[in-house]
Order: structure tokens, then sequence, then C-alpha cells
């Protein structure tokens, strides 16, 4: 039996970027010469998951002041993680919370400290999160070279699961104990995986970019 999902995007932005030394939701993507009028990674991640999703919330922290508006602008909605020092994971559970609030049942999960995978692979993640909850998985992970990435697709189920869990928790926990419910899906492109700490980091990737 197929089951109709409404689906909601949810981008993880309330850390502190402690080693990036700026925060790296207002970091220019694709990079330019001056941040000045130039996309980031905070709004390219909104452009990209609303036209996969009905709606797109962005989980704040302390950075609520400057992340708010690039976020309104885009048309996606702010939840505030009051006490972002817990960890990512409060974040999550903070966003997942709203998720169903808004009456929604299914997320798509990212975070903001990276760019968006292609729109091709996040059609595949959405085509195989689709034929998964059919069989009644609840979650869709991506996998790059044996490495899992973001997004990942949630149902109700595996919403559920999380939102339960201890705060001391952690996502990777919960992936690993509930792994025979989700379904990993080999896609061909590295920015699922990709990992962006520190300014080499975003150097790198800029680099590599394709012009």
């Amino acid at each position: 039996m197929s089951r109709a999902l409404s689906l909601c995007g949810v981008i993880l932005a309330a850390g502190d970027s402690t080693r990036m030394g700026t925060d790296k939701a207002l970091l220019p993507w694709p990079p330019a010469p001056s941040p000045v009028g130039t996309s980031t990674f905070l709004s390219t991640q909104i452009r990209a998951l609303s036209s996969f999703t009905e709606l797109v919330i962005v989980v704040a922290g302390k950075n609520a002041p400057a992340i708010t508006p690039i976020t309104y602008a885009e048309g996606a909605s702010v939840v505030i993680n009051r006490d972002p020092s817990r960890g990512q994971f409060s974040s999550l559970q903070a966003g997942l919370q709203e998720v169903l609030t808004r009456g929604r049942d299914a997320a798509m999960v990212t975070l903001v400290d990276r760019p968006p995978p292609s729109n091709a692979t996040i059609q595949a993640l959405c085509d195989a999160f689709a034929s998964a909850i059919a069989d009644w998985k609840w979650a869709v992970v991506p996998q790059h070279q044996d490495k899992h990435g973001h997004p990942i697709l949630l149902a109700r189920e595996m919403i559920e699961v999380f939102l339960k869990a201890p705060p001391t928790a952690t996502a990777r926990e919960i992936e690993h104990q509930y792994a025979g419910h989700i379904e990993y899906v080999p896609v061909d492109d590295p920015l699922v995986v990709a990992n962006i700490n520190t300014p080499e980091e975003y150097a790198s990737i800029a680099a590599s970019r394709p012009r």
C-alpha cells in the first residue's frame, strides 16, 4: 500500500562555526570574488530543498539575527534552538518537532555547511524514498564511496524515534540502532559527503568546483 507523504525541508544551521572563524551559513556559494550580493550556503540550500519540499525550516541558534533575513528572503521559516550548546542533535530535534507542528509527516534534512548536491541527486533520493516507504522503510540515506551523507529523508516513524531519544543521543547512534529500517542509496555525487569545517576545506572545495 502506498503512502502519500507531505515532505518538509529542514536545514540545521545553529552551529557556532568555531573552526571556520565565521558563520558557515553565510559563506558565499557559488564562490565569488566578493561576498556582496552573492548567494550563500544557506540560500542555496534553501533553494535546493524548496524544489522538492512543501516548505523549508531553518534551525538557527545564536546566529538567528544574521541568518533570519536570508531565510525569509528565500521563502523559508526559522525555528530557534534555544540551547545549541547541547549539540547538533538538539537542533535536529527542534527541526523535526517543527515538521510535525506544521502538519507534515516526512522530512528532508541537511546541514548548512556544505554545497547542496545536484537536483538529479536529490530527485534520485526522493524516488528511492517513495519506493522505500512503500516497503515500510523509515528513512533514506545517500551513500558515496562507502560514506553516508546528506540530505537524509525521514518518514514519520523515524522522526518519532529521533524525537523520543534522550538529549544525550546522537543521530549516528540511532542510525546504527535502526539500520534495518533505513535504505542506503548509492549516488555518484561527492557533495553528499562534503565536510567543510575550516577555511582550508572551504577553499579546497571552492577550487574544485566546475567552472
